[in-house]
């Protein structure tokens, strides 16, 4: 029996991953600080789909978080043929007004955790056919962003990282993707403090849709979903950086 571990699966993206797969008749091991959310959404997917569902509480802002999750599902003797990097959070605000604490979570969540635990779960991945990890970025990937710098820089490391994942781990028969999702209907735009700026006011995705189209296209090393990001992404890297990075703190406002 072969699971798929999805982080930061108690809401948003997360738990439509956990949805969409459990549809598919995955069976899954979901990762987040909130237990009892994990532990709801998991008896409603085991019970509606008759898959398998683990739950792991982790934080993985904490330094040791990712081990900890590694190691709880290499103790249990749990077969990973799929790993969905989508635990992060995002803060709108000047650098130097934002907390250092604050940012340092961020790149520790975003990144470091993000790496650790791919690095710990490759051996188990690397047993399992037709195993593919996808790594959970943003149209923030593809330029500066002003009021949002650690945010967006973070992200571009996803999006460097996981292409590079993508070459190296073709003779594996591992699959590595980046979702390059544009603004989306989910908790982030709130916890983010972005829900009045003009990037969501002027429309944001589902996030059914975000999923379906990721899952759709995981063997691919980018998938940005939605015509008006592909466009966007695209128009930019046409556009000199001092125009694109302008374009994204205007858009924060």
């Amino acid at each position: 029996m072969s699971y798929v571990l999805i982080t930061g699966a108690s809401s948003g993206i997360g738990a439509v991953f956990a949805k969409q797969l459990a549809e598919q008749g995955q069976n899954l091991i979901l990762s987040a600080r909130r237990k009892e959310k994990l532990d709801e959404l998991a008896n409603q997917l085991s019970q509606q789909y008759g898959i398998k569902v683990e739950t792991l509480s982790a934080d993985l802002a904490n330094t040791d978080g990712s081990k900890t999750l590694a190691d709880a599902i290499v103790e249990k003797g749990w077969k990973v043929n799929g790993l969905i990097n989508n635990a992060g959070f995002g803060d709108r605000g000047l650098f130097s007004d934002l907390t250092l604490d604050r940012q340092i979570q961020m790149i520790q969540l975003n990144v470091t955790s993000l790496v650790d635990l791919t690095h710990r779960l490759l051996p188990l991945i690397r047993r399992e056919r037709d195993a593919y990890i996808i790594n959970v970025a943003s149209t923030a990937a593809f330029q500066a962003g002003p009021k949002m710098a650690i945010y967006y820089a973070t992200k571009a490391f996803v999006l460097s990282f996981s292409e590079a994942l993508h070459e190296e781990l073709k003779n594996d028969n591992i699959y590595v993707s980046t979702l390059c999702p544009g603004a989306t209907e989910t908790e982030f735009a709130q916890e983010a403090n972005m829900t009045n700026t003009k990037l969501f006011k002027a429309g944001a995705m589902t996030a059914e849709d975000v999923v379906k189209q990721s899952l759709k296209k995981k063997k691919k090393a980018i998938v940005i979903t939605g015509w008006k990001n592909i466009f966007g992404v695209w128009s930019g890297k046409l556009s000199p950086r001092c125009v694109t990075r302008k374009l994204a703190g205007w858009l924060q406002a």
